[in-house]
């Protein structure tokens, strides 16, 4: 802690990622802190005297506040209290009196955080400097720095768990004791009040969010065991680094047979998982977005009018007509969806099944989703129609399904319900996306229909010229 005091007005070296998005907060955060601290333009730090003595360098909440509302622009004060509460959660504000480090918008009186406690400085404090301060918080002024019970428990587990170092532990927080006790009273009162906040944060009190926990930098680093932490006090901690409060009293075990090999298929079915870059996912997404642009009646105005912002319903009585206009024909090529969706697509699309003898797909395919929306009393016997017209020996329509899907299909209809069929209908969906679909796209059928409804778009619109 005597390094503390050295480096309380520098800001100590930060993480080489500086584009990680908590330290783009952070950044953001010292700046509003530095103009907070302003001696010309920030809030007043003053002593305040209390009953028989006097605390020094702290303001109040509503002062913050109140700078807040004036400098960032705010109007409402209950967002300068939400984001004053946000900057104290990271510790860089903390109240004297408590440990909740929230923001209040009344006379409590608050403290800045030393730079050197600044979370851009990279700290992931070990359990053993955690020792160290509760230790070492028992030898000090017990008046004033006596342990809370969770505190209190907190050691008894550390000490539990750091039997073998614990003379050591002991010994480094008796050093800084004395350190301590050579500083002038006021700088030492602070300091360790500074030193309480940066524990609040680290390791909070319980039911309080620990905004370290689900830190991004710190996800990254457990895919890397290997690299050097930083200690607030020098003691590389060799035990595990999570919370006292879930350190066990024990090692655990060594790992089985059995662990081992549930960790290798673990791993190789995270090998076979599908994985597809950001750039690939917002190159898909723009495309999809723009391929749907023309059919959002919020963003392009539809012809005749939008129904959605007038009384003229002509629009929806065009796209539930039989007669599709060429826009209704190229979103069925988006996808199979589209196509199933629009009622003359689906036609168009069983016709053309039809000269490529294998209408049943679609036909089992519309069965369960029909069955789906059956009411209760009529599933069991529709889907035994069903089995015998599609999946039965001899079955007039018979689908080719795969072992598995047969299998499944079977099972299920040993007690039917609305999704016996549901292995059945997917394994014939894919089939027909990635076999009968692109045949119908490229088919004869399709584009004559395509060309046609282009040809009448500009003959309409050629009329419309003249007239």
């Amino acid at each position: 802690m005597a390094q503390a005091s050295q480096d309380q007005g520098a800001v100590g070296i930060a993480d080489p990622d500086e584009d990680s998005p908590n330290m783009i907060a952070y950044r953001k955060i010292e700046d509003i802190i530095t103009r907070l601290q302003d001696e010309t333009e920030g809030v007043p730090v003053r002593t305040v005297k209390s009953f028989l003595s006097k605390i020094p360098s702290v303001v109040t909440g509503s002062d913050i506040v109140q700078w807040m509302m004036k400098n960032l622009n705010i109007d409402d004060p209950a967002e300068a209290i939400h984001i004053g509460s946000l900057i104290a959660a990271q510790g860089y504000i903390f109240p004297i009196s408590d440990h909740v480090l929230i923001l209040k918008d009344d006379g409590t009186l608050y403290r800045f955080q030393a730079p050197y406690f600044w979370p851009s400085n990279c700290w992931e404090p070990e359990n053993a400097d955690y020792a160290i301060y509760l230790c070492k918080r028992t030898m000090q002024n017990k008046t004033r720095l006596e342990l809370a019970d969770y505190e209190a428990e907190n050691l008894a587990r550390l000490q539990r768990a750091f039997a073998r170092k614990w003379e050591f532990i002991f010994m480094q927080a008796e050093a800084q004791v004395k350190i301590d006790r050579k500083k002038d009273k006021t700088e030492r009162k602070i300091l360790d009040s500074q030193e309480r906040a940066f524990w609040d944060v680290h390791r909070p009190v319980p039911g309080c969010v620990n905004t370290t926990e689900m830190d991004i930098r710190k996800c990254r680093r457990l895919k890397n065991p290997q690299r050097v932490k930083k200690s607030v006090y020098g003691v590389v901690d060799d035990t595990q680094t999570q919370s006292p409060v879930h350190t066990p009293s024990q090692q655990s075990s060594k790992d089985t047979r059995e662990d081992v090999e549930r960790e290798i298929l673990f791993l190789n079915t995270q090998l076979d998982r599908h994985c597809m870059k950001m750039s690939k996912v917002a190159e898909t997404l723009m495309s999809y977005t723009e391929q749907y642009l023309d059919y959002d009646p919020f963003v392009t105005v539809p012809e005749p009018a939008n129904p959605w912002i007038s009384d003229d319903v002509t629009f929806w009585e065009l796209e539930a007509s039989k007669d599709p206009s060429q826009q209704r024909v190229k979103k069925w090529g988006f996808s199979l969806d589209e196509a199933l969706k629009d009622p003359v697509g689906r036609e168009q699309f069983l016709k053309f099944l039809e000269s490529e003898f294998s209408s049943e797909n679609l036909l089992f395919w519309l069965a369960v989703q029909d069955l789906k929306c059956r009411p209760l009393q009529e599933v069991a016997a529709r889907a035994q129609e069903i089995w015998q017209e599609f999946l039965a020996e001899g079955a007039p329509s018979a689908i080719n399904l795969d072992s598995h899907s047969y299998e499944r299909t079977s099972q299920n209809l040993k007690d039917p319900g609305r999704y016996s069929f549901e292995d059945a209908q997917d394994h014939i969906y894919k089939l027909m996306k990635s076999d009968s679909y692109p045949r119908f796209l490229r088919s004869n059928t399709y584009q004559d229909l395509v060309l046609a409804r282009k040809k009448g778009t500009n003959v309409e619109k050629q009329k419309r010229s003249i007239f």
